[in-house]
């Protein structure tokens, strides 16, 4: 990633603890009972930083006659979705049965669609105001970090979380630590909610990615210090170096050896045993075919290629290996290895029927990200690819959901999902609509409408404005 501005979104709120162990509980017997055997190896928490987000009340509702995108390539004309206890109720046509308690709201001449997903961001660990002591997304110490977590840098009362919800429609979002890295360590899956910890906001159940980079990046960075990797060969050769360890070490725990606990090892094991996604930040087809062929010598397997400009090249083989690719609509040219890029880029991965991403990668452009694939939408059909707009809006929901390992809880409407909505004033893959209203969980979180539905920070909330600085 390319260091920016990154914004966020949050106000104070209150979260119930957890309970505490029952008062007069009988030690003796715990005392009394016999040492358990000794064990061969330590086993260590896999979840030591659990969630504790609760979706905020909500009440049973109703859309009707609005234009449904269903998430996964559906469209519905004159629909109704039912949204009640968090979830998504129902889904159909004008006569599909509302509750009587349900409160309605006219969706004529507007837009339903599931939330936006991004599954490229560093808002909370690159967050607004853009100033040295914020910038927490790249651990640039060593090559390989695989033993840090973005989530222990994440600021949740970064200003940029309350401007993707109310802005951009986004209830779902990947924070990854920076590329300088070779491997950056752990992503966190966050909910788009006000919290007063990143805990809080913690999507229940989502596995933890690892953020790995190729190309530029890791070779200008620790090249430039004299340290290994300075060339594209070094990269391949500390990655590997790094993977053969990770799979002596994984061996060890599996045949139920000793091992001293490390904290690196841990999060590469566990990308070797399938529980935490491979998110890769690589540019050039030539070295996403590489690192295929890397993951397949370690036994490991690559979720989705990020900042994918090249993936057109390769469309055909990110489809056979079942691999995402997160891309921009226009992004190119900033560097050498992002130069070779087309506008069609995403239209054509779609095409080959490989899983097709809109990201950001910038605090800004998440805000956006409708628009971002309106214009790859627009680009694919100039060149003769017919796709639909409820087709195109899978990039936004369904896809990212399926690379961020959620699609069975969230990413398109189908009834007993969780109900994150958003209902746009108009098309939404048109520049002049806006979110009218955004549901997590089935709770409305913004309403455009209302003006005490609009999430701030507590960082700007203690902002004074113009007129009271002496």
């Amino acid at each position: 990633m390319r260091r920016r501005t990154k914004g966020g979104l949050l106000a104070a709120v209150s979260l119930a603890l957890a309970g505490c162990a029952a008062a007069g509980q009988d030690t003796k017997s715990a005392r009394d009972a016999p040492a358990p055997a000794e064990k061969k190896a330590d086993r260590f928490s896999k979840d030591p930083y659990p969630s504790t987000y609760h979706a905020y009340p909500g009440r049973v509702t109703a859309v009707r006659g609005v234009t449904v995108f269903d998430g996964e390539g559906g469209r519905i004309d004159n629909g109704t979705v039912v949204l009640a206890e968090g979830k998504v109720a129902g889904i159909g046509d004008a006569d599909l049965p509302i509750p009587a308690d349900a409160q309605l709201i006219d969706g004529t001449g507007k837009f339903l669609t599931p939330g936006v997903i991004d599954v490229h961001s560093h808002l909370g660990d690159y967050p607004t105001p853009s100033v040295d002591a914020h910038s927490d997304g790249n651990e640039a110490t060593s090559p390989t970090t695989p033993e840090v977590w973005a989530e222990h840098s994440v600021w949740p009362q970064d200003p940029g979380f309350t401007r993707a919800l109310a802005n951009g429609g986004v209830t779902t979002l990947q924070i990854l630590p920076g590329s300088a890295n070779l491997i950056g360590g752990r992503s966190v899956v966050l909910k788009n909610v006000p919290a007063r910890t990143v805990q809080g906001m913690k999507f229940p159940g989502a596995p933890y990615g690892l953020k790995m980079a190729c190309g530029e990046n890791p070779k200008r960075v620790y090249g430039g210090k004299g340290r290994m990797p300075s060339t594209r060969m070094g990269n391949f050769a500390v990655d590997r170096a790094t993977w053969a360890k990770a799979a002596a070490y994984k061996k060890k725990l599996d045949a139920g050896k000793a091992v001293d606990r490390d904290l690196a090892m841990e999060t590469l094991a566990g990308v070797l045993a399938g529980e935490i996604l491979v998110h890769n930040h690589c540019y050039r087809a030539d070295e996403m075919a590489f690192v295929i062929d890397m993951a397949r010598e370690f036994g490991y397997k690559v979720t989705a290629f990020h900042h994918a400009v090249e993936a057109y090249k390769i469309a055909d083989l990110l489809e056979k290996e079942g691999i995402c690719a997160a891309m921009w609509a226009d992004w190119w040219g900033f560097k050498m290895e992002a130069y070779d890029s087309v506008p069609e880029n995403i239209a054509l991965v779609n095409r080959a029927g490989a899983c097709a991403i809109v990201h950001s990668d910038d605090e800004n452009q998440i805000q956006r990200l409708n628009q971002e694939a309106a214009k790859a939408l627009a680009a694919g059909r100039r060149m003769g690819m017919e796709i639909s707009d409820a087709q195109a809006w899978s990039w936004l929901s369904y896809n990212p959901a399926k690379a961020l390992g959620i699609a069975d809880k969230t990413g398109s409407l189908k009834p007993g999902k969780m109900a994150d909505v958003v209902l746009w004033n108009g098309n939404p893959f048109s520049a002049y609509t806006r979110p009218e209203k955004v549901w997590i969980d089935g709770a409305l979180m913004f309403d455009a409408m209302d003006a005490k539905r609009r999430p701030v920070s507590d960082f700007e909330l203690g902002q004074p404005g113009e007129g009271d600085v002496k």
